[in-house]
């Protein structure tokens, strides 16, 4: 039986697996069906510059940073330029639907709030602890 180390050590990279696929599934449904261009469009249309570029960039982010975010590499910066997106995917989409994004609403903000909490938490276990390091190499 493991101990409580390994099995924390099991539980994150599971959890880390877990949102590089979602997330990864999420970038390739835009890039496979045409949506890049749509969601730069609305992005225009909301008033931000250059909508498609910003449009192409998350998406390629989504596909792109997910392997390497699954491999363990850079996860906390990944994390949080995920939870940025996710953020704002709320503030422009997911609030004005309220909370439940099926049954008693639709298209709300809990899964976008679900996927911020777990990348915030990932991001912070694989935080770099500078000082505890320097103590370290000191010691």
């Amino acid at each position: 039986m493991p101990d409580q180390t390994a099995r924390r050590a099991q539980a994150l990279l599971c959890l880390r697996l877990l949102l590089a696929g979602l997330i990864a599934a999420h970038g390739w449904a835009r890039w496979i069906s045409g949506g890049v261009v749509p969601f730069g469009g609305w992005l225009d249309g909301l008033g931000f510059p250059l909508g498609f570029w910003i449009a192409a960039g998350i998406t390629l982010f989504e596909i792109l940073g997910t392997p390497l975010l699954a491999l363990g590499r850079w996860v906390s910066a990944l994390c949080l330029v995920y939870c940025f997106i996710y953020t704002m995917g709320i503030a422009l989409v997911h609030w004005p639907a309220g909370w439940f994004v099926v049954g008693l609403g639709r298209n709300g903000m809990e899964y976008s709030v679900l996927l911020i909490a777990c990348l915030a938490l990932l991001a912070y276990v694989h935080a770099p602890m500078r000082a505890a390091k320097e103590a370290e190499a000191e010691g």
